[in-house]
């Protein structure tokens, strides 16, 4: 801010200085002309001093603006990480990253621009107004400030006006970028059903409305431009033909014009460059909207204030009466009640939508539940930090996401720090060790996005070795083998046993075979625990369980049957 001051102090001061120059070199006011050198240097230095405080000052505010920028930007990105499930299955994600990289841009210019030109512009505008005040007339000083007050009231005025425009523009990029990212995440159905056209047209009709509404933000940008030159020109004339007239009346010398006519053109030009600060600095607010909506969303989940980390002990999992619903309308889970012992597996099976995946999602904490509680050695899971939480527990899902790295990087993701002999203990203990080796590239091997260049079983044994990895005393199996062959099935089964010894294990299970040496099965039905007991229990019971038991043993005879025939 000093910097600031100083520069433009020195700013004002050239004009006074010119005026003195060009007075001592008016032939009609000196007889004898003399070179003067003292008013030239000083003219040389203060031109120097402008020009050196603002470099120094934007040296100096390089670090500021660059660490805001970088702050607010990890302010977003780990909010985003703390917002709920909820939001992200609702997220649009290529909206979201363009409302964040327009708003990162908009940071940016607002910090310059605020600073170095609007404040700037308006200490120079009082400097001027006050020295034409003090050694001129009246009226100079009043042009001036009225042509001000009409240039920017107008420029504020259609400014406001043109905003929607802008808006319109930011939604509707916001959109189209967001069909264009799921159409490109989505490439292989879009073959499949022979849609590019269908997603050409969804992004096109987008754009047609970010083009009118982009052509109509020029046309109104083109009047503001036209008015402003037209107030500027009034004013430049008027204050002109003052100064001209002073000359004619010798009221005025050669010096005071030049001085008049080069506060103008210093008062002016940023006035003019003002009108395109404050359009930009409105439609970076405007591009800021969005990112910062975002911070505003509200933490579903969090640490209570007094939230302490998990002792997982032995790993004892405990759930009380739990209720839970997603929305008030409809109710998932009735009354849950059950207890993992130490070291014990339980294992759930039920039909789709029977809410036993949300039993992983509520122990992960989520979700929080409506009524009941969860329980890990006794303590409430609402008691605990999250991360100490899901530090101490792990999961293979039935469908595993990798990142679009190296297998060595999603391996190592449990554990970053992990030396390389781990990584390669846990891939041999996962069964893939000699899998990967053999590829070119190793461990080095790119999986692509979402790891859609490994099959569904070399994905699952990387998120059974990330899981071992992280050796973490309670494990999750969220239908991890459903979507495999037979044969895929029995190798991640095996590698899922070996795994889950003597581990505290919830097993949700969709193929009944995979878990008859489970310590309990719970049989879940529209969001209650309809049955519970080992397999051959239920099987003796002959109810629910009996018959989903038998249905997939006919399903797997008739499976094998046709396979017999083939051969």
């Amino acid at each position: 801010m000093a910097c600031l001051v100083l520069a433009k102090l020195a700013s004002v001061s050239l004009p006074l200085v010119l005026k003195d120059i060009v007075d001592a070199l008016d032939t009609s006011q000196n007889a004898i002309l003399v070179l003067p050198v003292a008013l030239l240097l000083s003219y040389g230095l203060i031109r120097l001093a402008s020009s050196l405080f603002g470099e120094l000052r934007d040296l100096v505010f390089a670090k500021v603006l660059q660490r805001a920028i970088r702050r607010i930007a990890i302010k977003v990105f780990q909010h985003l990480h703390k917002l709920a499930l909820s939001f992200h299955l609702e997220r649009q994600t290529g909206g979201v990253s363009r409302d964040i990289e327009r708003g990162s841009r908009g940071i940016s210019f607002l910090l310059n621009f605020t600073l170095f030109n609007i404040l700037p512009t308006l200490l120079e505008i009082g400097l001027i107004a006050v020295i034409l005040f003090v050694n001129y007339e009246p009226a100079f000083a009043i042009i001036t400030l009225a042509t001000v007050s009409i240039y920017i009231t107008l420029t504020l005025v259609i400014t406001e006006w043109r905003l929607k425009f802008r808006r319109t523009m930011n939604e509707m990029d916001s959109q189209a970028n967001t069909k264009a990212i799921d159409s490109l995440l989505n490439y292989e159905t879009v073959k499949y059903f022979g849609n590019e056209e269908f997603e050409s047209q969804r992004y096109d009709s987008n754009m047609s409305v970010w083009e009118k509404a982009a052509i109509q933000s020029q046309n109104s940008l083109s009047l503001l431009n036209m008015v402003q030159g037209t107030v500027i020109t009034i004013g430049v004339t008027s204050l002109l033909f003052l100064a001209s007239k002073g000359i004619v009346d010798e009221q005025l010398t050669l010096g005071d014009f030049v001085l008049i006519n080069a506060y103008l053109l210093q008062l002016f030009i940023p006035l003019n460059f003002l009108g395109f600060v404050y359009r930009e600095i409105k439609n970076s607010l405007t591009d800021m909207e969005k990112m910062f909506s975002l911070l505003d969303k509200n933490l579903e989940i969090q640490d209570n204030e007094n939230a302490k980390e998990l002792h997982v002990a032995d790993g004892c999992v405990r759930f009380e009466k739990v209720n839970f619903s997603y929305n008030p309308e409809r109710q998932i889970l009735f009354d849950i009640d059950f207890e993992i012992p130490a070291g014990h597996t339980v294992a759930v099976v039920g039909t789709s939508g029977s809410g036993k995946s949300t039993l992983a999602r509520l122990l992960f904490r989520f979700y929080d539940a409506d009524q009941g509680r969860i329980l890990i050695n006794d303590q409430d899971i609402r008691d605990v930090t999250q991360h100490s939480l899901r530090r101490n527990i792990g999961i293979v899902p039935q469908d595993t996401v990798l990142f679009n790295d190296t297998i060595y990087y999603n391996i190592a993701y449990a554990k970053p720090d992990a030396e390389r002999d781990e990584i390669f203990q846990a891939a041999k203990l996962a069964h893939i060790h000699d899998f990967i080796e053999s590829l070119p590239d190793g461990y080095d091997t790119t999986v692509g996005e979402r790891g859609l260049k490994l099959s569904g079983g070399e994905k699952q044994r990387v998120a059974i070795a990330r899981t071992i990895l992280k050796n973490p005393r309670i494990l999750v199996f969220d239908e991890a083998t459903s979507a495999l062959d037979s044969r895929s099935e029995r190798a991640i089964q095996t590698a899922l046993t070996e795994v889950s010894a003597n581990h505290t294990t919830l097993v949700i299970a969709h193929r009944l075979s995979t878990i008859t040496s489970a310590n309990q099965i719970l049989v879940m039905e529209h969001g209650r625990i309809i049955e519970r007991g080992t397999h051959q229990t239920l099987l003796a019971m002959q109810s629910h369980y009996t018959r989903m038991w038998q249905l997939q043993q006919e399903q797997k005879k008739h499976i094998d049957d046709n396979a017999n025939i083939i051969t």
